[in-house]
């Protein structure tokens, strides 16, 4: 047995512990592979949360400018409104002002025409005739 057994026996244990060597070295070398897989997918996954923060700031940073942008612009055409609106009221009141003071012309005008063509002989008699027109008038 010694002669024709041992040597195959052996061989077989040889090429076992040659397969088991092997076995665990590629268990190893996988184990290394999965640890440098899953360092590179961390790796990736760290950057792209830092990729999505800075996204997000850049989206806030300009959601911001733009509100900014808006309300200074509001601003600018609330106070265009508001001088516009004055301007315009200025004008108005000056053109009333002026209306008024050619009526006030005009009727100053008709008192003294009438006072003139009246012909009067005292001064208490003219007075009087005055106050009386000066009722007559009325202001529009």
């Amino acid at each position: 047995m010694k002669k024709f057994a041992w040597k195959p026996i052996l061989k077989s244990l040889k090429e076992r512990e040659t397969g088991i060597a092997d076995s665990l070295a590629t268990a190893e070398r996988v184990k290394a592979e999965m640890a440098q897989l899953k360092s590179e997918n961390e790796a990736l996954l760290a950057k792209a949360r830092e990729e999505r923060a800075q996204l997000l700031k850049e989206a806030r940073d300009t959601k911001d400018r733009i509100i900014n942008e808006a309300k200074e612009q509001a601003k600018a055409e609330a106070s265009k409104i508001i001088a516009d609106a004055g301007a315009a009221i200025q004008q108005q009141k000056m053109a009333a002002l002026t209306d008024v003071k050619n009526q006030v012309g005009t009727l100053v005008i008709e008192v003294a025409e009438k006072v003139l063509r009246r012909e009067l002989t005292d001064k208490s008699t003219q007075e009087k005739y005055i106050k009386q027109l000066a009722e007559e008038v009325k202001l529009n």
